[in-house]
């Protein structure tokens, strides 16, 4: 009855949503992976730390998906999806009638094709084997450099050097950490709190080449001459969304490369959604399409396809969330995307603040350190299109539960 193509959060929430909203029907998740689903977060964090073991970070205990009648197919592939016929095929051969289906095939790392990219040593970040052979080279190595200013970078940096005393150097086209997200004045106190810690950052580089001794790499070389030392290498450049499987059958693609989709997150064919960083949808918060990467985002995503799936008609209104920690240096929340003139709240000496993102008199964004509870009237804003003063935001006077 139900056919769930992917083997992460997006399918899995789904398939628990199917079952929690009163659904008897059939349900099949197929993923490539070798593993049931779980939360990809820790993989960069506790995970890499070894704080979290295997089974801390599995969305749902082993025995969890025979209990509600969930057929798990694990290490299986979806080659092919006739959309009019409604027949799956899958990498084992086997052909699946269905009457729905999800699509949340996620993304695929970007990669680095240069001089030396194929040596050991060279790491990128997605799955459970990734973050295990980074953590081995972390306990055997002392110098990593880590490409990539961004979250994969900077978390990866804060938990090499907290949790395995790993020299860590960041190379990154941005002049400071973040900045694409959340600009400079942000983006510089993250990048202060890694360089604290010993991290030091290297913006405005670009990589050329990658050196080694032998088949392993040694050494990061920039466009400019910067020359990098090192034991290995994480590599952390953004993902491009799999839309293959979508594409070839002849789903209606949107301008952002992902699947097309309503707001209720169905896809050109009647009864097939989409959900993770492939669902390109109509947003009833944004006004506008919207494709965003982040795990919160296909997990929420998830329910909301289960509930259509079941009939509820609903549209996916929900204020995107994000998180991340750099160790346990700090740690931020934050709703939107969106941009417009940053307003702080708080001390950001203090590592106490919220940063509201505001644009023509209206909150588009907001982050937060601290102040979680901020959070909550920022997500209100958001969604009511709520008029704000930037001063009366900006000031810690002011109760934003009367706003």
């Amino acid at each position: 009855d139900h056919l769930l193509i992917g083997g992460g959060l997006a399918a899995a929430n789904c398939a628990r949503w199917l079952r929690e909203g009163g659904g008897h029907g059939s349900i099949m998740l197929v993923g490539r992976e070798p593993d049931p689903p779980y939360n990809r977060p820790p993989l960069s964090k506790g995970y890499l730390q070894a704080k979290e073991a295997r089974e801390d970070v599995l969305f749902r205990p082993d025995e969890w998906w025979e209990e509600q009648r969930i057929q798990l197919r694990t290490r299986t592939s979806v080659m092919k999806l006739d959309a009019e016929a409604r027949v799956a095929t899958l990498s084992t051969k086997e052909e699946i009638e269905f009457e729905q289906a999800l699509i949340a095939t996620g993304s695929n790392v970007n990669r680095l094709r240069l001089d030396g990219c194929d040596l050991d040593g060279i790491h990128y970040l997605r799955a459970f084997g990734n973050s295990e052979a980074i953590r081995a080279d972390a306990e055997a190595r002392k110098r990593a450099v880590l490409i990539g200013g961004s979250y994969i970078g900077c978390e990866v940096a804060a938990s090499l050097t907290a949790a395995h005393g790993v020299e860590c150097e960041i190379v990154m086209l941005e002049d400071v950490t973040f900045e694409p997200f959340f600009g400079e004045k942000v983006g510089r106190f993250f990048q202060g709190v890694l360089e604290e810690h010993g991290v030091k950052v290297h913006g405005g580089e670009e990589v050329a080449r990658f050196e080694g001794d032998g088949e392993r790499v040694n050494k990061v070389v920039t466009k400019s001459g910067l020359e990098i030392e090192c034991d290995f290498v994480v590599v952390g450049i953004g993902v491009t969304p799999d839309v293959m499987l979508a594409r070839s059958a002849g789903l209606e693609l949107g301008e952002q490369g992902g699947v097309r989709c309503t707001a209720e997150l169905e896809t050109s064919e009647p009864r097939i959604f989409a959900a993770g960083d492939i669902c390109e949808y109509d947003s009833p918060v944004h006004g506008k399409p919207m494709r965003i990467e982040h795990w919160d985002v296909a997990f929420n995503q998830g329910k909301t396809a289960a509930f259509n799936m079941l009939g509820r008609g609903l549209e996916h209104n929900v204020v995107p969330y994000f998180f991340s920690d750099l160790a346990d240096w700090v740690s931020m929340e934050y709703v939107g995307p969106g941009s417009g003139e940053p307003v702080v709240r708080g001390s950001m000496e203090a590592r106490e603040f919220s940063v509201f993102y505001v644009d023509g008199g209206q909150v588009k964004a907001a982050l937060s350190v601290g102040r979680s509870d901020d959070l909550d009237q920022a997500r209100r804003f958001i969604s009511e299109d709520t008029k704000v003063d930037p001063k009366a935001l900006g000031s810690l006077e002011t109760d934003l539960a009367a706003v």
